[in-house]
C-alpha cells in the first residue's frame, strides 16, 4: 500500500499568501480532521495613568476636572464601576466631591500564530494532473479536490509531482493554515482618595452669638458720697497772676502821665488876664 502526504503552509491575509496542499472544492465534515495549535510570542506592556478630581456629581453624571486642568464630563457611569479607597470599592453613589480619582489602564499585547490542520485520507479514485484529483473518502464518497501549482508529493520516502498519482493509490491529505494575528488585552486599576474630613465642632463651642438688647430700664445707680480731700490739688501756676499785676501797674503809669500833663496847662481865665497885663505895660 503506498502513503501519499502532501502539504502548504498558508500565511494569512496579512502575508499574503493563499497556497494550500490541496485546496477543497467541497469538504465533508464527518471525512475532514481538524487540528488547531496556538504559538505565542513575548508580550509587550503599556500602562496609561490618568488622575483627576470630581467637581460635580448628580446622579450617575460626573465632571471632572483632569490633571491638565482640562474638564470631563462623562454620564450613566454603571454602579458596577468602582474605585478602590482605602482597600473598599466605592462607586458613584458613594462618591463625592473633592474626591480625588486615578485610574491605569494595562494594555498587554500579545503575538501570536494560530495553525490549523486538517487531514482528509481517501484513494485516488481519479487524477487529472497538475490540476485536480478525485479521492474515494472514508463513507464511500469521491470528492474532488484542486492541486495547486508546482506542488510535489511524497510516495514511500520519494518526492513526486501530481504526475505520480496513480488510481488506488491511498492518499493522507493534509491543509495546513497559519493565521498570524495580535491579540491585546485591557486591565483597569482604579483608585480614590476622599477629601479630607472637616474638623469636628465640639458641643461646648457655640456655633452662633446672638446678642439679645436689654429693653428693662437701667438699674440706679448708687452715686458714692463725695468726700472732701484733704490737701486740694495743684491745678494752677503762679504765670497768670504775675501778668494781672504787670497789666495794673501799666494803667496806673499811664494815668499819672496823663494828669501831669493836664496840671502843666494854663487856665483860660489866667491866659486872658495875662494877655490884658501885657497889651497896657506896651
Amino acid at each position: 500500500m503506498i502513503s501519499i502526504r502532501f502539504s502548504r503552509t498558508v500565511l494569512g491575509g496579512l502575508l499574503g499568501g493563499v497556497a494550500l496542499c490541496i485546496a477543497f472544492s467541497y469538504l465533508a465534515a464527518a471525512q475532514v480532521k481538524s487540528q488547531t495549535s496556538t504559538e505565542e510570542g513575548q508580550a509587550t506592556k503599556e500602562v496609561v495613568v490618568e488622575r483627576g478630581e470630581i467637581v460635580y456629581i448628580n446622579g450617575n453624571t460626573v465632571v471632572v476636572r483632569m490633571e491638565d486642568g482640562t474638564m470631563h464630563h462623562f454620564d450613566n457611569i454603571p454602579d458596577t464601576v468602582s474605585f478602590m479607597v482605602d482597600g473598599k470599592p466605592v462607586n458613584i453613589h458613594n462618591a463625592k466631591v473633592g474626591m480625588k480619582l486615578q485610574k491605569e489602564t494595562v494594555k498587554t499585547t500579545t503575538p501570536r500564530v494560530v495553525t490549523t490542520v486538517e487531514t482528509v485520507t481517501g484513494k485516488v479514485w481519479h487524477v487529472s494532473p497538475p490540476n485536480w484529483v478525485i479521492l474515494t473518502l472514508e463513507n464511500g464518497k469521491n470528492q474532488r479536490f484542486n492541486i495547486p501549482k508546482n506542488q510535489m508529493f511524497t510516495v514511500d520516502g520519494k518526492e513526486t509531482d501530481a504526475f505520480g498519482l496513480k488510481k488506488g493509490m491511498i492518499v493522507n491529505a493534509q491543509k495546513v493554515i497559519e493565521v498570524p494575528e495580535t491579540v491585546a488585552a485591557l486591565e483597569y486599576k482604579r483608585t480614590g482618595k476622599m477629601p479630607p474630613t472637616p474638623p469636628e465642632i465640639k458641643a461646648d463651642v457655640p456655633i452662633l452669638v446672638v446678642v439679645v438688647p436689654n429693653t428693662a430700664p437701667p438699674a440706679p445707680v448708687e452715686m458714692a458720697a463725695e468726700t472732701t480731700p484733704s490737701r486740694l490739688p495743684k491745678t494752677a501756676s503762679n504765670l497768670p497772676l504775675v501778668g494781672l499785676l504787670g497789666a495794673l501797674f501799666c494803667s496806673l503809669s499811664l494815668t499819672a502821665m496823663t494828669i501831669r500833663t493836664i496840671a502843666s496847662r494854663p487856665t483860660c481865665a489866667g491866659r486872658t488876664k495875662l494877655d490884658g497885663q501885657m497889651s497896657h505895660g506896651g
